[in-house]
């Protein structure tokens, strides 16, 4: 059965300390993980709703992303892929770039359009790429579900299956949208992390933390300044 009510911009926040808590508790899981085939570059397929609720967001992950670089060691690269969707049935992947300016001139160029999301497109994309060579990880932010969640969780399984983690991050709190956000990280053995959309900074440490399991693994994770959960917990505490 299809997903309706999709949580939109303008919905209650959920209280600091519980948005707090899912942050750190997303950077721990991140840490956990071992990522195989560590001396190769980083592959991050960077995934984003584009509805027209998004374009805030949107804006803010654009001036955000250069951070994701700033991650990865120094002997190493981060290779990124955008995929979005927006409007009706539009779905778009970008090429691989290992330049942050590259991306960003690419997000730029995008506005967002109304449209009903197309999560299972974005899911069959990770999977053919993966296939044709390993992405380290995939990171998904999004809002709403408009689609059989039952089909997306059988999808979810398969990256699991394949050595995909899927990272979520839900803007928003609406329950089922994040029971099922929570679902599609556990069945491919990624994280879920819930952000507000008036602090930047969550989103911003969210993305650094998992470039930096992409190109290094928890070892990198570990070397992040001040250290992703802490860096996270005092952005968070500040405001």
């Amino acid at each position: 059965m299809s997903e309706k009510n999709p949580t939109r911009r303008g919905d209650s926040i959920a209280p600091a300390g519980k948005v707090r808590s899912d942050v750190a508790d997303f950077v721990r899981k991140v840490g956990q993980l071992a990522r195989p085939n560590a001396g190769e570059d980083g592959r991050l397929l960077f995934a984003m709703d584009a509805t027209m609720s998004r374009q805030p967001t949107w804006d803010m992950a654009v001036s955000l992303q250069a951070g994701m670089f700033e991650a990865i060691p120094k002997d190493a690269a981060l290779q990124v892929q955008l995929i979005y969707f927006r409007g009706l049935g539009e779905c778009r992947a970008s090429k691989w770039v290992v330049d942050a300016k590259a991306l960003g001139r690419m997000m730029s160029t995008i506005a967002c359009q109304g449209g009903n999301t197309q999560i299972g497109r974005v899911l069959n994309h990770a999977r053919d790429e993966h296939r044709q060579r390993r992405i380290h990880a995939l990171v998904y932010v999004g809002d709403a579900i408009e689609e059989n969640v039952d089909a997306l969780c059988a999808k979810a399984g398969e990256l699991g299956l394949m050595g995909l983690p899927l990272f979520v991050f839900q803007e928003g709190r609406d329950p089922r949208v994040e029971a099922a956000f929570k679902e599609f990280a556990r069945l491919s053995k990624g994280a879920y992390a819930r952000f507000n959309s008036g602090a930047p900074q969550q989103l911003a440490d969210l993305l650094k933390a998992v470039a930096a399991y992409a190109s290094g693994g928890r070892a990198q994770l570990k070397l992040q300044p001040s250290g992703a959960a802490r860096a996270l917990l005092t952005q968070i505490e500040g405001r």
